[in-house]
């Protein structure tokens, strides 16, 4: 079948540089600023203004996006955890930045910006600079897709995405006995266990090589059983205990890989949904701008994107897992209700730039 499920567990590292690694996320987002300023480089040359104000227009977005994105996580997310316990706010690499405070942060930012620049108004930055911020996005939900976070719910079929790295790491962090712990598709058999399975999925487990089999599958079938029932695994695959009983073992160049074949969880790939809008947006955007340059309205383009990210947005957070536990008692979810006064915003934008079109 085309469109079938995989699974996806890949290192969020791309190397150790040894004081610290180089990530793909870290990579990604800073890409969409190098891009993001380049594309600006174009804009300005083309309507007449001076370069060197890209320069400083990206310490303002770059800043108002950090800032602004971890104090909306802060605030809208877990104000009572980092308000008890606020170094943690600082701990940035930790986690947790929400996109609608990166977006207040930016309308904030870019209003101190023009009330610095000549000839620079404040809705004409908003115009150009969203085109930008939509390349921006669809490169940091990618860098989410690789870090395997901000999940979609189960699809309830075979189409989907597996993540399997939280399986593989509590796995690899059960015993300092394992050298490597990989998850992968099977393929549906006609017969044999495999073919019990609605999605298949194989944990293969390597183990050091002064480690038998006599020492491996007591642990197996003892202390692993809880790891591989936990919540935590349950939520991407399925491992029963008779599945973990029918172990196979292998022994290649001394080391012995235990294999277990489980049920895994396909999810909607929902920061893909959002990477692909962002990125069809951006070039929306960039066309309509390239067609009309200084002759588009005021406000078209801020509106458009304010229409379509938060809309679409909405839309997407009834594919994806509440990010919180608060959430789950709530009639729609925080991302959705931060959404509407934008997305309402945007209509209001996009109105008043056909209005003052037509002379109103």
């Amino acid at each position: 079948m085309l469109l079938s499920y995989i699974v996806w567990s890949p290192s969020p590292a791309i190397a150790d540089l040894g004081f610290t690694e180089l990530r793909w996320y870290g990579l990604l987002f800073a890409l969409g600023f190098i891009l993001s300023q380049q594309i600006m480089f174009h804009i300005f040359k083309k309507e007449g203004k001076p370069e060197k104000g890209v320069e400083i227009l990206t310490l303002y977005m770059v800043l108002a996006t950090i800032v602004g994105a971890r104090l909306g996580h802060v605030l809208f997310y877990e104000p009572a955890r980092y308000l008890s316990n606020p170094i943690d706010i600082l701990k940035i690499w930790e986690g947790g930045l929400a996109s609608h405070g990166g977006a207040i942060g930016i309308l904030v930012a870019l209003y101190l910006y023009s009330r610095r620049q000549d000839g620079q108004k404040y809705i004409w930055i908003l115009d150009r600079i969203v085109i930008v911020v939509a390349l921006t996005g669809a490169l940091i939900r990618t860098g989410n897709f690789v870090n395997s976070e901000i999940i979609g719910k189960p699809t309830e079929s075979d189409y989907g995405v597996v993540f399997g790295r939280t399986v593989e790491d509590r796995v690899a962090y059960s015993t300092k006995g394992i050298e490597e712990v990989s998850i992968k598709k099977m393929k549906k058999m006609g017969d044999g266990m495999e073919a019990t399975k609605a999605t298949p999925v194989s944990l293969a487990i390597t183990f050091k090589e002064n480690f038998s089999e006599e020492v491996i599958k007591p642990f197996i079938e003892g202390n692993l059983i809880n790891t591989l029932t936990s919540t935590y695994v349950a939520e991407h695959a399925i491992f029963t205990e008779q599945d973990i009983l029918n172990t196979t073992y292998t022994m290649e160049k001394g080391a012995v890989t235990a294999t277990i074949i489980g049920d895994g969880i396909p999810r909607h790939p929902a920061q893909l949904y959002e990477a692909i809008s962002c990125i069809l947006l951006f070039l929306f955007l960039f066309y309509l701008w390239n067609r009309n340059r200084s002759g588009i309205a005021d406000g078209r383009l801020f509106g458009i994107f304010l229409i379509v990210c938060f809309g679409l947005r909405f839309v997407y957070e009834f594919f994806k897992e509440n990010q919180v536990d608060f959430e789950d008692n709530l009639a729609l979810n925080m991302g959705q209700w931060l959404s509407i006064p934008l997305t309402l915003f945007g209509v209001f934008c996009l109105v008043r730039s056909f209005l003052k079109e037509k002379g109103h």
